[in-house]
């Protein structure tokens, strides 16, 4: 180097070459023995140090310059590696991995475990999943694992596969950490062949190792015998032959055999993943044992502790104050009380989800206090939990209930629901029974919020009784209730018989009844003369919807209401069609019929929703016309139709006699108005 040379100048300056010492200029060297010379020999070592302190500044300057630049280089590619991470183009953590632990599983269950709380013996058995085809060995394109992740509702399974194939990617173990997944609720019939395809297609050959798969119980049995052949053979064939376009979609060929095209499909050296709250035993019943016994990993999540979801609530809490921080400017304080709210939060429907939507509230709550001031706020924040809710503090004011803040529950809705209900007439126990749902779910959120164990309401009903007492009509009104109190989020009724349950031909019910069952789900679905779907042991077709029916309940067990409807006597053969199907109606509603009183009153009401009164003296006659009617046979009769056709007669006699009475009151119906046929 430059300073080596400019080292060596100085001393052969000083010293001579050889190490002798050089006199200065204009002085003689110093003779043995001599002492003449010393004044002017320490004149020239004074000399030549400062010319040897003024080289080491400048050395010093030029190596700060290096490290500087150095430094600064250093951080540019840093910078340059987190904006890949932020474009995607890098897997989030690949600047903060070790090099020792480039390309290694070493630690890596550990750094998962910072993120995913509560789940150790979960992420070492994710971990483990994915480390096994780096120890066994495949090869493309066969599947490199195929893996079961089960367990409850909110549980992580989906976080930890995330946060996973996150850290691996940044390690180089993945080429990328997306995940492709296929929601194979999408596809519940064979009509969705192609798409199903095309979308499989796609997964297998899109960005990532990666593919999981929800929802496999709502699938096609053809569609499933596909995905196992993949798993198990490594390969599946195509019932027609495709051909591949530029953008990648499939074309059906037919039966030419046009170059290039494609017969089967493989899974492309991916990782094949499937989703469920059930074990190796409801995945055989779907695909078979031969999948089952194909399946490298099963990793099964477990439920929570006090201490996990007290993690998870401080982890969520953390999360918050950054954001109240960096978006209001705030600071947040909250105790334990406040992390023991929040951690209450975790329902068996949410899981932990309920968790982020806890303090996603906060948030929100917060915000609409900012906004409500033009005034740049600063400080701290304190939340604080009790018995009354949360409340909330800026700085040193006053305590105030935080959840206040937000913009009032529209309830117009439940409000018009509920008096649409009450004006029904009669049925006293079926609305008893309607507003008692909304009594329980109230209070179970109230348990939740308290820090309570709570319990989830079966509402599956069987509603019997005689036709025309209207079961039709309360089933519809349920759904619209059920929605407005947060119970289910769709509110639709699906309103079915036998003929849209029961297949054709053979293979054809099942598939025919799920699809039924998906169109319900988030609402009500609703079977008309329920009893008609079990016509006796060799009804096969009947037993087979049923048997659909049973199962499509427990899989969507907290999303869907079933209502079945029928004869009191008829429906009680029905359940005994199969031996789960009692067990799952805890709720049996009976319809009574209608008495003469209801029926006029009915009458009165229809006749004022269409814009008509009937005179006074049409109470007698039409009080002993149904009270005949009901005696001879309630079943028969009508019951509330038999109001809607009586009224109905009287209208198109009223409309006769106007027009032979052109002075009369329009919207009045007179005794004279009235057929009343003896039964």
């Amino acid at each position: 180097m430059a300073y080596t040379d400019d080292w060596e100048s100085l001393m052969n300056g000083v010293f001579g070459p050889g190490g002798r010492f050089k006199a200065a200029p204009g002085t003689s060297a110093p003779k043995a023995g001599g002492s003449a010379a010393l004044p002017d020999l320490n004149a020239a070592l004074l000399e030549q140090q400062k010319r040897l302190d003024e080289l080491l500044k400048q050395q010093n300057a030029q190596l700060k310059t290096q490290s500087d630049a150095t430094a600064a280089a250093l951080e540019s590619s840093r910078q340059m590696l987190r904006d890949m991470e932020d474009e995607g183009l890098l897997a989030r953590g690949t600047t903060d991995v070790k090099p020792e632990h480039l390309g290694s599983f070493e630690g890596l269950a550990a750094e998962v475990k910072q993120t995913v709380l509560g789940q150790d013996a979960f992420v070492d058995s994710v971990v483990r999943a994915m480390r096994r085809p780096f120890v066994l060995g495949t090869e493309a394109p066969a599947a490199r694992n195929v893996i079961l992740l089960t367990g409850g509702a909110g549980t992580g399974r989906h976080f930890a596969l995330e946060e996973t194939a996150r850290r691996m990617a940044a390690r180089g173990l993945l080429q990328s950490d997306r995940i492709a997944t296929l929601d194979l609720a999408l596809y519940p019939n064979s009509g969705a062949e192609k798409l199903f395809l095309q979308d499989l297609y796609a997964a297998l050959h899109a960005p990532g190792e990666i593919l999981a798969f929800e929802h496999y119980e709502s699938c096609y049995p053809g569609f499933l015998k596909t995905l196992s052949d993949l798993a198990v053979k490594g390969s599946a064939p195509l019932s027609s032959r495709y051909l591949v376009n530029k953008e990648g979609i499939l074309v059906d060929a037919g039966t030419a055999l046009a170059p290039g095209a494609v017969s089967r499909i493989d899974p492309c050296g991916k990782y094949l993943i499937f989703y469920s709250h059930k074990g190796r035993e409801a995945l055989a019943d779907k695909f078979g044992a031969a999948l089952v016994s194909a399946l490298g990993d099963v990793c099964e999540t477990a439920s929570y502790t006090r201490e996990d979801l007290a993690a998870l609530a401080a982890q969520q809490l953390n999360a918050l104050a950054q954001k109240i921080r960096t978006r209001l400017g705030l600071t947040l304080s909250a105790g334990a009380d406040v992390r023991d709210y929040v951690a209450a939060q975790c329902t068996t429907q949410k899981g932990a989800a309920g968790l982020s939507a806890c303090t996603d509230r906060f948030f929100r709550a917060l915000s609409e206090y900012c906004l409500r001031t033009d005034e740049t706020l600063t400080g701290t924040v304190t939340l604080t939990a009790g018995p009354e809710g949360v409340l909330f503090r800026l700085n040193d004011g006053a305590d105030q209930p935080l959840f206040d803040l937000l913009p009032a529950a529209y309830t117009g809705a439940l409000d018009a629901i509920r008096a649409e209900i009450n004006e029904l007439v009669g049925l006293a126990p079926v609305k008893e029974y309607v507003f008692g749902l909304a009594d329980n779910l109230q209070v179970q959120q109230r348990r939740a919020a308290a820090g309570l164990k709570t319990a989830s309401l079966s509402m599956h009903m069987i509603f019997t009784g005689n036709p025309g007492t209207g079961k039709t009509t309360i089933a519809r009104l349920v759904a619209r209730y059920l929605k407005a109190i947060g119970a289910l989020k769709g509110g639709q009724l699906v309103e079915v018989t036998r003929a849209d349950l029961v297949g054709r031909y053979t293979g054809h019910t099942a598939p025919l009844t799920n699809s039924v069952i998906e169109s319900a789900l988030g609402g009500v679905l609703f079977i008309d003369e329920a009893y008609s779907l079990y016509r006796g042991e060799q009804d096969s077709f009947g037993l087979e919807a049923i048997d659909t029916l049973v199962k499509g309940m427990e899989d969507h067990r907290d999303e869907l209401v079933v209502i079945l409807a029928g004869y009191t006597r008829e429906m009680e053969t029905f359940l005994t069609a199969n031996s789960g199907l009692a067990s799952r109606f805890p709720n049996r509603i009976e319809f009574p019929d209608y008495t003469a009183v209801e029926l006029l009153q009915i009458t009165q009401v229809l006749a004022k929703n269409k814009g008509y009164t009937l005179a006074e003296a049409c109470t007698e006659p039409l009080l002993g016309y149904y009270a005949r009617w009901q005696a001879a046979d309630a079943r028969t009769a009508g019951n509330g139709r038999l109001a809607r056709n009586t009224l109905e007669k009287a209208i198109f006699h009223q409309s006769r006699r106007l027009v032979a009475e052109p002075a009369a009151a329009l919207d009045l119906i007179l005794p004279s108005d009235l057929e009343l046929k003896e039964p």
